[in-house]
């Protein structure tokens, strides 16, 4: 009769990761990384973003720095779009991060203050400082969802700018503080935000999203 050894390890070393063992901390931060994980692209060209205190890599598709007689022209888009004020805003270094399906990142020295959705501008929430949107206020109960990715629905909405037209960028904010938490496109004017159903707002841009978290690794 044939008796096998016991299983046994050196002291110093421990048993190989086993996907099933989830008891092993290291099983959990393999877990956790792999759902950060993306496929890359372009290593050369990557966005580096934080999610949840991970870092993970965005593939885009072209990075390049924007020349005069483009920025001419993009400086005459954000102004025809958000006022004279804005011009100011493309002072410093210019770069466009092109991520493909039509979209766009514009970073102004280093800093993601535009983006672009098909042929459309939209700023981000760190340039509302400089681009100031008409609000719109939701409930608190909102809240979760709409810095989720949802878009706003009328039931959720307090208050509204009565200025508001239809397509115009504007800045979802909760009712409690105020503070900006999305960035999205009218659905419906401002004196018809308020009802009983109905969607009023596309969301684009919230809080905790790729550009949100966006960091340019140089």
């Amino acid at each position: 009769m044939c008796m096998s050894k016991p299983l046994s390890f050196p002291l110093n070393s421990r048993p190989p990761l086993s996907p099933t063992n989830t008891d092993d901390p290291r099983a959990r931060l393999s877990t956790s990384r792999g759902r950060c994980a993306m496929k890359i692209i372009n290593s050369s060209l990557a966005v580096y973003l934080t999610l949840s205190n991970h870092f993970c890599l965005m593939p885009i598709k072209r990075r390049y720095h924007v020349r005069k007689a483009l920025l001419k022209q993009l400086t005459q888009e954000v102004v025809k779009k958000f006022g004279e004020n804005t011009a100011e805003l493309l002072k410093g270094a210019i770069e466009v991060i092109e991520l493909g399906e039509s979209r766009e990142i514009i970073l102004v020295d280093g800093k993601a203050l535009l983006f672009r959705l098909s042929d459309e501008i939209f700023p981000t929430l760190k340039s509302l400082d400089r681009i100031p949107l008409k609000r719109v206020a939701i409930d608190m109960g909102a809240v979760p969802h709409v810095v989720n990715g949802a878009d706003i629905m009328a039931p959720g909405v307090i208050s509204a700018d009565e200025e508001i037209t239809l397509g115009e960028s504007v800045v979802i904010v909760d009712e409690r503080h105020g503070k900006p938490i999305a960035i999205g496109q009218a659905l419906v004017p401002g004196v018809e935000m308020r009802g009983p159903k109905g969607k009023v707002i596309k969301n684009f841009h919230y809080v905790g999203d790729e550009m949100w978290q966006f960091q340019a690794k140089s």
